[in-house]
């Protein structure tokens, strides 16, 4: 017989909890960079598909890059967290925000904390994380779950 357990998530509803984070961030970024109020070049997951394949890409292949990793983190926090409150959340948005400034930009190009291009990206960088956080926490706590079974 296998238990019920009505806290856990399945894969597909982690997987879709970070689908839907990757989506609206992706739609803010992107939106902020075509309206001009973004200081970024271009989208930083763009220019970091550019940067591993070593080529110009067209902007949907830097957001299938964004869609992946902001899934990656959202299926690890609502999969292997032990805790997956609203601290939790932004905790792992704030170490995700120090990485991006302190590996990615640099790995680019942008500099250690993109200040090659401008030191509005520190804040600027910020705020999509921030908002990682917040959707991260929102979606699963208050998106419904289904049951799993546990063996």
């Amino acid at each position: 017989m296998s238990k019920q357990q009505a806290g856990r998530r399945s894969w597909t509803g982690a997987i879709g909890i970070g689908l839907g984070v990757s989506i609206i961030t992706a739609i803010v970024m992107v939106t902020a960079l075509k309206t001009g109020l973004s200081p970024f070049p271009k989208p930083p997951s763009l220019a970091f598909a550019e940067t591993v394949l070593g080529r110009t890409l067209p902007l949907p292949i830097g957001l299938l890059f964004h869609t992946a990793y902001v899934t990656f983190w959202s299926v690890v926090f609502v999969q292997f967290f032990p805790k997956r409150g609203f601290w939790p959340a932004m905790a792992l948005a704030g170490a995700l925000w120090v990485v991006i400034l302190a590996v990615f930009f640099p790995a680019v190009g942008w500099g250690l904390a993109g200040l090659h291009v401008s030191p509005r990206l520190i804040p600027a960088s910020f705020l999509p994380h921030l908002l990682f956080g917040l959707l991260l926490w929102a979606l699963e706590t208050y998106m419904p779950r289904k049951r799993v079974s546990t063996r």
